[in-house]
C-alpha cells in the first residue's frame, strides 16, 4: 500500500489538517524533476530526452538551480513543520491539563471516601473544567477553524456534582488514554512522512538532503525531541494507572488491555466510515482518466457540448415519455376528458418514475402543476370541473396531509434515536450476547437489522448495522463465504423492516392513505411482525444452505456492548419515544381527542425540537425528497380518485377478477407487485399500484380493501431480487473490502434475492392472508 493511503487510514480524521500534506509535497518533487529535465533537455537533447524523463534520467544542472530548488522544497517543508510544531503544542497542553484535573479529581475522590466531605467535593468537582474535545474552541491565529470531535462526550456539571461514583472518572480516563494515544500515533506518522518524502526527493533529484534536514529542521523540534516522547509516555502510563486504581483494583496489565480494547473498539468504530469515505474518494480521484465511458462532444452552432451515455439515455427517454404523454393528450381512451387527461399524467409520471430520468422529487411536483393546468379534477358531486383557482386549493390541502405528519413524526423519532446513540447502543447490546458462531450471529443481525428499521426505517438501518459489523468483516479470511452471506442477510432482513411498522418505509405510509378507516399501530404489528419473524428464519436457512458459513470460518470476532450508563438525555428521548408509539397504537381509542395519528407525531416534534435536542440543522437533514414524492404520489391519487379515472379502471379490473376470492386476489396482485417493485423503487411502486388495488377491493362483492391493500404495501417491501430494490439492497452492493473488491455481486442477489422475494410472497398470501382476515379485514 502506497504510504499516502496509509497516511489516509491511520491519521485522527479531526486532525487530518496537521498532518505533513505528503501527497502535495510528493507533487512538488516531481514537479521539480520535470522542471530539471526540461532544463536538462533544452541545453543538450539526449535519448533519455526523447524518451521522456524517468527516475534514471541523470540530472545535471548548475549549481544555482540546484539551490534553489532546494531551497524552494525546504520552505515548503518549514512551513508544514511549523504547523505541527503549534498544533501539537496546542493538543499536549490541553492534554495535559485534563490529565492534572483528572488526578486531582481522584484525589480529592478518594479523600471525600474516607472524610465524606460531600459538600467540598461538590464544589471542587463544579470548579473542574469539562473534559477537551479534539480541536479546542479556542485557537491560534495561525491555525485554522477547529473541527469539534464526536468522539469524546461533554462532561455533564450536574452529573459530576450528583455523587461520588466513579462512572465520569471512568469515563474521562478512557478518553484521555484514548486522546494521548493518538497524539503519540500523531507523532510517529508525521516523523514517518518527513522521512519518506526525504527520501523520495534524494532519490528523484539525486541530492543529499534528508540527512541534512533531519539532524537539523525535524531532529530539533519540539515534537519530536526524546524528551518530549518520553514525557508524552509517561503520561499514558500515568493515566493507565488512574484507571487500573478506579476499574481493576491495581490490576496494571489488565487495565492496559482493557484500555487498549476501548483504543481499537472506539477509534476504529467511529472512524471507520470517515476512512471508507476518504479512500472512496481517493478511488474516485483515481479512476477519473481511466474510465471507459468517455463523453461524446456535440458540436453545435452555440458551442461545444460534452454528454455521456447516461445522459443520451435520459434524454431519449424523457424524449419518448414527452411523446406518449402528447399522443396520450390527443387519444380518447375514456369517455370524459378529465380521465383521458388524468391517465395520460398518471403514465407520463410513472415513465420518469420508472426511467428516473429526474429525481424522483422532481416528478412528484410536476404532477400537481399539471393537474391543475390540465383541470382534471370534478367537483364534490362530480358534475363539474374545477377551475384552476379551485383546483389548486383541493390539491394542496390533499397534499399536506394527516400522512405526512406521521412521517415527519417517524423521521424525527429515527433522529432522535439515531444523534444520541441510543438505536446503536441498543443494537450492540444484542450482538453482544450473539457469540462467536456464525450461524447464530447472522441471525442476530438480521433480526437487528428487521427491528431497528421499525424504527429508524429501512433507510438508516443497514447503514448502522453495516457500520457495526465492520470489526467482523476485518477479521475475515479474503475468500471467507461468512462476510457475503453477513451483508445478504442484513440487506434482506432490513427489507423485511421495511414492512415493520407503519414508519418504517414510505410504502407503508402510502399503504395507511388508502386505508379507511386506517390501521391502528397495534393493527400493523399483529399483521406485520409474525411476518418479519417467519420471514427472517426462511431467509437465513437459505443463506445457510448457500454459503454454509461455518465450514469455512468456524469463529467470528465478537462484538463488545457498550458499557456507558444511560444519561438523562437518553432516557428522555427513549420514554418520549415510548409514549408516541402507545400513543401511535391508541389512536382508534383516542380518536375523540387526537382526531388523527397525525396529530400525535406532532408530539415528538415538539419534545425534541423544543428544548433544543434536535436542532434546525437536524430538521434540514430530514428526507425531504421522500416528503415531497409522498406528496406528489397523494395527489395524483387524488387526481385519480376526483377525475373518475379510478373508478373506471377498478370497474375494468373487476370484471376480469370476477368469481375470484379475496385470496385469489391478493395473490395475483402480489405477484404483479413483486416484479413491478424488483425494477422501479418500492414507493413509486405504492404510489401506482395501491390505489388501484384499494378500489377494486371496495367493489367486491366481498369488500375487503383494506386486506388487499396491507397486503400488497407488504409486498413493495418484499421485492429484493436486484441490487436496485430498494436502498439496503443498494448499499449492500456498495460495501467493499480494504482493497476496494466488493463483498457481493448481482449473482449474489439472483440467487439469494430472488428466492427470498418469492418466499415472503408466500408467506404474505398464506400466513398474512390469514392474520389480515382473523382483524376482520
Amino acid at each position: 500500500m502506497k504510504f499516502s493511503h496509509q497516511l489516509q487510514f491511520n491519521a485522527v480524521p479531526d486532525w487530518a489538517d496537521y498532518y505533513l500534506p505528503y501527497s502535495n509535497l510528493k507533487k512538488l518533487v516531481y514537479s521539480t524533476e520535470r522542471d530539471r529535465v526540461t532544463a536538462y533537455g533544452a541545453h543538450r537533447p539526449s535519448l533519455d530526452y526523447e524518451r521522456g524523463p524517468s527516475e534514471r534520467t541523470a540530472l545535471i544542472s548548475d549549481s544555482d538551480s540546484v539551490e534553489r530548488e532546494n531551497s524552494r522544497f525546504i520552505e515548503a517543508l518549514d512551513q508544514s513543520l511549523d504547523k505541527i510544531v503549534k498544533f501539537y503544542m496546542k493538543k499536549e497542553q490541553e492534554l495535559y491539563k485534563a490529565s492534572d484535573d483528572l488526578l486531582n479529581d481522584l484525589d480529592k475522590y478518594q479523600y471525600e471516601g474516607v472524610n465524606g466531605n460531600d459538600e467540598h467535593d461538590d464544589e471542587h468537582l463544579h470548579a473542574s473544567p469539562n473534559f477537551p474535545r479534539r480541536e479546542s474552541r479556542t485557537f491560534d491565529d495561525d491555525l485554522p477553524p477547529n473541527i469539534i470531535s464526536q468522539n469524546v462526550t461533554e462532561t455533564d456539571p450536574q452529573i459530576l456534582s450528583a455523587s461520588h461514583d466513579t462512572t465520569e472518572l471512568r469515563k474521562r480516563t478512557i478518553d484521555l488514554f484514548v486522546l494521548l494515544s493518538e497524539l503519540k500515533s500523531f507523532i510517529a506518522l508525521n516523523q514517518t512522512a518527513f522521512s519518506k518524502i526525504l527520501k523520495k526527493y534524494d532519490k528523484i533529484t539525486h541530492s543529499n538532503l534528508k540527512r541534512y534536514y533531519i539532524l537539523n529542521h525535524v531532529s530539533p523540534a519540539y515534537p519530536f525531541k526524546s524528551a518530549t516522547k518520553q514525557n508524552l509516555n509517561e503520561r499514558i502510563q500515568r493515566t493507565e494507572r488512574v484507571y487500573a486504581t478506579l476499574v481493576t483494583d491495581g490490576d496494571l496489565d489488565l487495565a492496559i488491555t482493557d484500555l487498549k480494547t476501548h483504543l481499537r473498539e472506539r477509534i476504529v468504530w467511529e472512524r471507520n466510515m470517515v476512512w471508507r469515505d476518504m479512500v472512496g474518494q481517493e478511488r474516485k480521484v483515481q479512476t477519473v482518466g481511466v474510465s471507459e465511458a468517455k463523453p461524446i462532444s456535440l458540436r453545435t452552432p452555440c458551442g461545444t457540448f460534452h454528454v455521456d451515455r447516461d445522459q443520451i439515455y435520459q434524454g431519449l427517454f424523457l424524449a419518448i415519455s414527452l411523446a406518449v404523454f402528447g399522443l396520450l393528450l390527443k387519444v380518447n381512451i375514456f369517455d370524459q376528458p378529465e380521465q383521458n387527461l388524468c391517465f395520460a399524467i398518471l403514465v407520463f409520471a410513472s415513465m420518469l418514475w420508472a426511467g428516473e430520468v429526474m429525481p424522483l422529487f422532481v416528478t412528484g411536483l410536476v404532477v400537481p402543476f399539471l393537474i391543475v393546468v390540465l383541470r382534471v379534477m370534478r367537483s364534490e358531486d362530480g358534475t363539474e370541473r374545477l377551475s384552476a383557482p379551485d383546483a389548486t386549493k383541493r390539491v394542496f390541502a390533499s397534499m399536506f396531509s394527516p400522512v405526512i405528519m406521521l412521517l415527519l413524526g417517524g423521521f424525527t423519532i429515527a433522529g432522535a434515536l439515531s444523534k444520541f446513540g441510543i438505536a446503536k447502543s441498543m443494537a450492540t447490546f444484542v450482538l453482544s450476547k450473539a457469540g462467536t458462531r456464525p450461524n447464530r450471529v447472522l441471525l442476530v443481525n438480521m433480526f437487528v437489522a428487521t427491528i431497528a428499521s421499525m424504527w429508524i426505517s429501512n433507510v438508516a438501518a443497514p447503514v448502522l448495522c453495516f457500520s457495526l459489523i465492520q470489526p467482523i468483516l476485518r477479521t475475515l479470511p479474503v475468500d471467507s463465504s461468512f462476510a457475503p452471506c453477513l451483508i445478504m442477510g442484513i440487506a434482506l432482513a432490513s427489507n423485511l423492516g421495511g414492512m415493520a411498522s407503519p414508519i418504517s418505509s414510505p410504502q407503508n405510509v402510502i399503504a395507511i392513505q388508502n386505508m379507511n378507516p386506517a390501521p391502528s399501530w397495534g393493527e400493523w404489528f399483529f399483521a406485520a411482525i409474525p411476518l418479519c419473524i417467519v420471514g427472517n428464519i426462511i431467509i437465513w436457512l437459505w443463506l445457510l444452505w448457500n454459503y454454509h458459513p461455518e465450514k469455512h470460518t468456524p469463529q467470528i470476532h465478537a462484538i463488545r456492548a457498550s458499557s456507558d450508563p444511560l444519561t438523562f438525555t437518553q432516557v428522555y428521548v427513549v420514554l418520549v419515544t415510548i409514549v408516541t408509539i402507545v400513543l401511535w397504537c391508541l389512536a382508534h381509542t383516542y380518536e375523540g381527542i387526537f382526531g388523527d395519528m397525525g396529530i400525535i407525531a406532532i408530539i415528538p416534534l415538539v419534545a425534541f425540537f423544543g428544548p433544543g435536542l434536535l436542532t434546525k440543522d437536524d430538521f434540514n437533514n430530514f428526507l425531504w425528497n421522500v416528503i415531497m414524492l409522498a406528496m406528489g404520489g397523494i395527489a395524483l391519487g387524488k387526481a385519480v380518485e376526483s377525475s373518475g379515472l379510478l373508478h373506471t379502471i377498478a370497474t375494468q379490473i373487476e370484471g376480469t377478477v370476477t368469481g375470484m376470492s379475496a385470496f385469489q386476489i391478493l395473490f395475483v396482485f402480489s405477484s404483479l407487485v413483486l416484479v413491478i417493485a424488483t425494477f422501479i423503487s418500492h414507493t413509486v411502486a405504492a404510489l401506482i399500484v395501491l390505489p388501484i388495488v384499494a378500489q377494486v377491493g371496495a367493489q367486491l362483492e366481498d369488500p375487503r380493501p383494506s386486506l388487499l391493500v396491507m397486503g400488497t404495501a407488504f409486498m413493495c417491501s418484499a421485492a429484493m431480487g436486484l441490487p436496485v430494490s430498494g436502498f439496503p439492497n443498494m448499499n449492500a452492493i456498495s460495501q467493499e473490502n480494504d482493497l476496494g473488491q466488493p463483498y457481493i455481486t448481482t449473482k449474489d442477489f439472483l440467487i439469494n434475492g430472488v428466492p427470498s422475494s418469492i418466499f415472503t410472497m408466500l408467506c404474505v398470501t398464506t400466513i398474512g392472508y390469514g392474520l389480515m382476515s382473523l382483524m376482520g379485514f
